[in-house]
């Protein structure tokens, strides 16, 4: 990568257990003249409001936003209990952002007035033209129940720029997830940013989920709480344990992982991810479930394939990548240790120049999934796409 391309983003990554000296590694990694712009992704291990502080404190005038993770996806690959990082360059990205401190609240019209306050907002450093040249990505907080909500008025909003996104992660503990944004973490808790540039990009997603023929009826469920307490009129827990041949009390996230669930829209199967087992034998899901909805059984395909496919169709369009931005599902990285893959996988998302998270769910263009790998990949100056 020529100096200049290393200027338009730079990324860092801090182990440091400090929270001060987590954001002086970050800034002596990133800060530069023409630093726009920060995005981060942490553990949930930290002292978080130290760490908002001192973040504050260490970049200035310069505006950060992040979110806690299941998991970091660094320069070299996945990693655990650290800070993974991407730093901006004003002259090729022009960023903006807003908060969604009520996410119970978010309507239309509040989406239709935020997203015309992000496009005036890019519009200011003339960059490119915001349509074709921009695309969205959301932060939510991943224990919220409203994603479903704000993606939907946000999609309605944005029309034809792309978007995506990953809810916020707490290491896989399930209690308590955070968004970050003008110098603290808030639960609860959207952040929406609209990246304009005159860079070649793509968003996308992907999974390796493939079916197995076997259906599951959701025929009670609590649609606000995701929670669904019978399949084909049983004990939801007792008959997806049947579903896959194990007792009720086996089941745990790598068995989830191993055995989802999915809803079928038009030809396309979208996973509805289980996150947990409740005394009473009902499940609750990271997305929205419904009394009436028909869910197949799924299983794992070849992960690895699925992935070189997908970065040899965006290296077909792109060139090779500047970056890609990853939402990659928890579930996914469980099944990758489980498989004893990690080494592969984490030194192909190096050679893929990937930083991102691992996500209790992922969005792409309003819709809300599970145990995908969904991000934007961005092309280099004078790469195939001909900008």
């Amino acid at each position: 990568m020529s100096e200049q391309q290393a200027q338009m983003i730079r990324t860092a990554m801090s182990e440091a257990r400090l929270a001060e000296t987590v954001a002086q590694d970050l800034a002596r990694q990133l800060i530069h003249p023409h630093l726009g712009f920060v995005l981060f992704f942490c553990s949930a291990e930290y002292d978080l409001p130290a760490l908002g502080d001192a973040l504050q404190q260490y970049f200035g005038g310069v505006r950060l936003v992040g979110c806690t993770s299941a998991g970091e996806i660094t320069a070299q690959g996945y990693s655990r209990s650290c800070v993974s990082a991407i730093g901006f360059d004003h002259r090729s990205f022009s960023i903006a952002c807003e908060l969604i401190d009520e996410m119970e609240r978010f309507s239309l019209i509040d989406a239709q007035q935020l997203v015309e306050r992000l496009g005036s907002a890019c519009r200011s450093n003339s960059l490119a033209p915001i349509k074709d040249h921009s695309f969205a990505l959301t932060l939510l907080d991943g224990l919220s129940s409203r994603e479903e909500q704000v993606l939907a008025a946000l999609s309605a909003a944005f029309g034809s720029i792309p978007h995506f996104g990953g809810s916020a992660g707490d290491d896989n503990h399930l209690s308590d997830t955070h968004v970050y944004y003008d110098g603290r973490f808030h639960s609860g808790a959207a952040i929406v940013v609209l990246v304009n540039t005159w860079l070649d990009f793509e968003v996308f997603t992907t999974h390796h989920i493939l079916p197995n023929g076997e259906k599951l009826v959701v025929t009670r469920a609590d649609s606000n709480g995701r929670r669904v307490f019978e399949l084909n009129a049983e004990p939801a827990a007792e008959e997806y344990a049947r579903l896959i041949g194990v007792p009720v009390a086996e089941l745990d996230h790598r068995l989830f992982a191993a055995h989802p669930l999915a809803v079928r829209i038009n030809e396309q199967y979208y996973v509805r991810s289980i996150q947990k087992v409740n005394d009473d034998l009902s499940l609750t899901f990271y997305c929205a479930v419904e009394n009436g909805i028909v869910l197949t059984a799924m299983q794992p395909g070849p992960l690895m394939p699925n992935l070189e496919a997908l970065f040899r169709r965006l290296e077909q369009r792109l060139g090779p990548p500047l970056l890609t931005i990853g939402c990659d599902c928890f579930l996914r990285r469980l099944e990758i240790e489980a498989n004893g893959a990690s080494e592969q996988v984490s030194a192909f998302l190096r050679r893929q120049q990937v930083i991102g998270f691992n996500t209790y769910g992922e969005q792409f263009n309003g819709m809300h999934i599970n145990q995908t790998f969904t991000g934007v990949a961005i092309g280099r100056p004078g790469g195939r796409g001909g900008r």
